[in-house]
């Protein structure tokens, strides 16, 4: 038996994660370019130092406006650490 020497028939393939250009591609559309975002003076609070977490739950009616989700992160923390739910 006669092997045939090894020769460069070694073929180099890359892999390309589509998925992840994908992903980035859809999320650069999200975010929007951020040179083109303005510079906002930051507003005042949307919900009041002293709303209570039951004046949130006793109502459905919607806010005057959305509440940005850091405010809103920032709330409930406050919340449960009150009530001794977070550390």
């Amino acid at each position: 038996m006669c092997e045939e020497p090894a020769e460069n028939h070694t073929s180099t393939s890359v892999f390309v994660n589509h998925a992840a250009i994908s992903w980035h591609e859809s999320r650069r559309k999200w975010i929007g370019d951020p040179t083109q975002r303005s510079k906002s003076v930051p507003k005042d609070p949307i919900i009041s130092w002293s709303t209570t977490y039951e004046d949130l739950l006793s109502t459905n009616d919607p806010f005057a406006e959305p509440i940005p989700l850091p405010e809103m992160v920032d709330f409930l923390v406050d919340i449960w650490q009150d009530e001794g739910l977070f550390d």
